[in-house]
């Protein structure tokens, strides 16, 4: 087993932005095990921990959202994204965290929010079709990527999984699924490729997606060491999508095409971080919770069985 590297560092979590001052503190230690909706045996604690995939697979799901019309309206035109790219990444980032390592009250708190917000926003995109971010089909949509994007990284640049734990990662799912309102999300790796299959007609190139690639592009959204390196984890995010997304976004150019020497860097940076515990970082901290090593996780080198 490769040797785990640690770190303890009262920072934010390598790959993800730190946590400004204005938002929520989220105790992820205690109370002392309490249950989260994921266990810590589930694959999801795995994908995850791993800050490098986070990034990749976030910038992947919302290319996928940002490709659905009505998603596309819902999030652009309801979100400060645009004038404020930092803040937005820092609440998203939280709300992962949040959703998958914090205790089942928390975790259910902040999401009931997150509903009651999303009830707000509603309207009609330029081509006449109305729009309700409670939807529940745009809801099943929004998981599906969420859940491809994340778990497809994660495999891709990160560490393999086979079809098998692609599965279980998607049951796992469910109760949080549920609790967003996305009660026909996938719940497979099968339904996955359905759920794609039938919106795959509804996937099209817009101004927007490409309005969303320049702000991650010039916002510093990664700590200061990765930085150098955020372009081309930008790029991995594009070669993260099926290749007929790739196609349909108008991504498939050279402009956004990794080089052979970009995808090892980023495979070698997805590993490091397999090995890297940051003790101060919500998975640690998740562990010590449910009375494990903080670096439990990263001594793992495959979800168990």
């Amino acid at each position: 087993m490769a040797r785990v590297q640690t770190v303890d560092t009262s920072g934010p979590t390598a790959g993800t932005p730190a946590t400004p001052a204005s938002q929520p503190t989220i105790d992820f230690r205690s109370p002392a095990g309490a249950p989260a909706w994921y266990a810590p045996e589930s694959v999801a604690w795995q994908v995850y921990k791993n800050p490098i995939s986070l990034f990749v697979g976030g910038i992947t799901a919302v290319l996928l959202e940002l490709g659905e019309p009505r998603v596309r309206e819902g999030v652009w035109g309801h979100s400060i994204f645009p004038k404020d790219p930092i803040t937005r990444l820092r609440r998203t980032g939280l709300a992962t965290h949040v959703s998958v390592y914090a205790p089942r009250e928390t975790a259910t708190k902040l999401i009931r929010g997150v509903v009651r917000m999303h009830e707000k926003v509603r309207g009609t995109t330029p081509e006449g079709e109305a729009y309700h971010a409670n939807d529940p089909v745009l809801l099943d949509w929004v998981q599906a990527t969420v859940g491809y994007g994340f778990m497809e990284a994660y495999a891709k640049w990160a560490c393999p999984l086979d079809d098998a734990e692609r599965d279980r990662f998607y049951v796992e799912s469910e109760p949080i699924a549920r609790l967003f309102g996305a009660t026909g999300a996938p719940l497979s790796l099968a339904e996955q490729r359905a759920c794609f299959e039938a919106m795959k007609p509804r996937i099209v190139a817009h101004p927007i997606v490409f309005e969303f690639l320049g702000i991650m592009e010039r916002t510093p959204a990664l700590p200061l060491p990765l930085r150098p390196f955020q372009r081309i984890l930008i790029r991995a995010a594009i070669d993260t999508l099926p290749g007929w997304t790739r196609a349909q976004l108008a991504l498939d150019t050279p402009r956004w095409r990794l080089a052979r020497w970009e995808r090892h860097l980023v495979g070698a940076l997805g590993a490091l971080f397999e090995r890297l515990a940051i003790r101060s970082a919500p998975p640690s901290q998740a562990c010590l919770r449910m009375g494990l090593g903080y670096d439990w996780l990263y001594r793992k080198r495959k979800p168990v069985a």
